[in-house]
């Protein structure tokens, strides 16, 4: 059995669970889906059924006064289950020492990241209102950016890789690849060593053939597996990965290696 890390990961409350769920798939017209649980109980028992190690958990603020309270649900999720890695979010318009603070504060928690959606959060990434975000992750945290959606420009991919040119020392991964239904932008990539991919919500819609060819001109070693949990049924999206035809060797890449190298993790 394989190690597998799942780098994509939305959590909730149950108490808002079902209603979140359903949002986020009315903002992506998904409703015609097949249905997925998306209590934290049916991730972890279902990822366990597979093999599933370790979770990189995450969620949205969508106004300046949701911050703290994610956050804080995140910690406490992180603090009930040892296998998940927590992303913090953040939201334009902090000032400066509120995201020192909120950064710094989470970092010691045991946070690993930030994730940032500019389709949800209404920002374009390379919006100088989000500089000082990206200028003191770049000592601390990697950033987990939603990239690509064709109804808007806000985070189109080259928007990311100007950001990352910018910010040398910030690592920046690039959620769906690099840019959701963008896939034929991302040569903006190449070149950035600072920019990692996850293949979340991608390989339903690209061929075996095209996403090959995109994971190996930009690095086989960028790319960490993800499902976008409960957008896609964990299952589902570990057996897209597993029949795209890569070797033992980068498969495993895929589904932690590359993870662990990028985070330090054991």
């Amino acid at each position: 059995m394989y190690e597998i890390i799942d780098a994509h990961v939305h959590i909730y409350p149950d108490s808002i669970v079902d209603k979140a769920t359903a949002n986020i798939r009315n903002f992506y017209n998904a409703k015609n889906m097949p249905s997925v649980d998306g209590h934290t109980s049916s991730l972890i028992q279902n990822g366990r059924m597979l093999g599933v190690q370790k979770y990189i958990v995450h969620s949205c603020a969508t106004s300046l006064h949701q911050v703290k309270p994610i956050n804080d649900f995140i910690y406490s999720q992180m603090q009930l289950h040892p296998e998940f890695i927590g992303f913090m979010t953040l939201y334009p318009g902090m000032n400066e020492e509120e995201i020192i603070d909120e950064i710094s504060n989470r970092y010691n928690q045991g946070f690993k990241g930030i994730k940032l959606h500019p389709d949800f959060q209404k920002f374009n990434i390379d919006d100088e209102v989000l500089y000082p975000i990206y200028k003191y992750a770049s000592s601390k945290m990697p950033i987990l950016f939603h990239v690509g959606d064709p109804r808007s420009d806000l985070s189109r991919p080259y928007k990311l890789a100007k950001i990352a040119k910018m910010f040398p020392n910030l690592t920046c991964i690039g959620a769906h690849f690099g840019g959701w239904y963008r896939w034929d932008e991302l040569d903006c990539y190449l070149g950035l060593d600072n920019v990692y991919f996850d293949t979340s919500s991608t390989l339903a819609f690209l061929s075996n053939e095209k996403a090959l060819k995109l994971m190996y001109k930009h690095g086989i070693d960028k790319f960490f597996f993800g499902t976008d949990f409960p957008m896609w049924d964990i299952k589902i999206e570990l057996d897209r990965v597993l029949n795209l035809g890569l070797s033992d060797v980068d498969l495993q890449k895929v589904l932690s290696k590359n993870f662990k190298r990028v985070f330090n993790i054991d």
